[in-house]
């Protein structure tokens, strides 16, 4: 008879490129990374004991790196996942019992890319001007093709941080603007990738893989469509355009610089609102390193409006003293999933 193998997840930190996992496993209460979609910091809590007042708290500024994964399990794939640099924000110590608490947020956040800034450009194309945004905060420009070749005959940056126009570049284009290992990331929604270009993969998961979950459909609005508006200079007037439903359209406030600009603004609204009405959260009971926002999620054996392809939007991986490693998935409706 085969002897049952036990699943022992797995975990290393290292400070400033010294592994401390060693030193830092016996302490160790609690540690929870979230990883965010879009212009949001990862952020990484750990908190340790320090019953003996041995630990030494970590400057401000000191670069942690993270891995998960697991050691051994028959029913878990052995081996660590890189979850990248994380910069140490804030560090309390409370007790008794004495406990250091460290919250680091993801190390390609600097303040720079925070810092307000007014900038234009002529008959441009989006990839250069992400190019040129991501060159400025020392990134690598991940863009996908699609999306780099769309040509902008303006574009303005008025008194924004480069963080919230990458947002709104995101939010006009229906794609994610995201900042990750150094790498700025624009792709559409749900054409995830990692910060290396490659594809993210597909997960499956079962009723079975499950600890909990929560499923909510949302009234839907009635709106079937989208219309934007755009300063037509020939004609000296503003003209409308509408992607969906004309009928009931919701209305964009923002007026475009030209009619390209007003549709793509319009497409991508239409397109989250058909994602909006259904959100699904699942925690694993055995965690799931290899899961990450924007990846897909193939889930089957709860009622036929649940099963179906979801898109991740947040993840949460927690590790306590216990042993435990447990993962929470936030998903939105996919591209493909049966409640569309």
């Amino acid at each position: 008879m085969t002897p049952a193998v036990n699943n022992i997840p797995d975990w290393r930190v290292t400070l400033e490129g010294v592994d401390m996992s060693d030193r830092l496993r016996p302490r160790l209460i609690s540690l929870t990374l979230s990883e965010k979609r879009g212009d949001e910091a990862d952020q990484l809590d750990i908190v340790l004991s320090d019953h003996d007042g041995m630990l030494a708290i970590p400057p401000e500024g000191a670069v942690l790196r993270l891995q998960l994964g697991w050691k051994q399990g028959r029913d878990v794939t052995p081996g660590l996942i890189d979850k990248g640099s994380f910069k140490v924000d804030d560090v309390s110590h409370s007790g008794p019992p004495d406990q250091i608490t460290i919250r680091a947020r993801a190390a390609d956040f600097t303040s720079e890319i925070r810092n307000r800034r007014a900038h234009s450009w002529t008959n441009t194309t989006l990839g250069a001007v992400l190019t040129e945004v991501a060159g400025r905060n020392g990134l690598t420009p991940r863009i996908a093709p699609a999306l780099a070749s769309i040509a902008l005959p303006s574009a303005t940056q008025s008194r924004e941080s480069d963080v919230a126009f990458l947002r709104r570049l995101g939010r006009q284009n229906d794609a994610v603007a995201t900042i990750k290992d150094k790498h700025l990331i624009f792709a559409p929604k749900g054409g995830g990738q990692t910060s290396d270009g490659r594809p993210l993969p597909t997960l499956t998961i079962r009723r079975r893989d499950g600890d909990g979950h929560n499923w909510q459909r949302q009234k839907r609005d009635g709106q079937g469509g989208v219309t934007a508006k755009w300063h037509d200079r020939k004609a000296a007037k503003q003209q409308t355009v509408t992607e969906g439903k004309a009928e009931g359209a919701k209305k964009l406030r923002k007026v475009y610089s030209d009619e390209a600009s007003a549709k793509r603004a319009a497409a991508a609204e239409n397109a989250r609102l058909k994602r909006a009405p259904a959100t699904f959260e699942i925690t694993l009971a055995l965690g799931r390193a290899d899961a990450y926002p924007e990846a897909s999620v193939k889930v089957a054996g709860y009622k036929p409006m649940i099963d179906g392809t979801w898109l991740v939007s947040e993840v949460t991986h927690r590790l306590d003293k216990s042993g435990g490693f447990k993962t929470d998935l936030r998903m939105e409706v996919g591209a493909h999933s049966s409640d569309d």
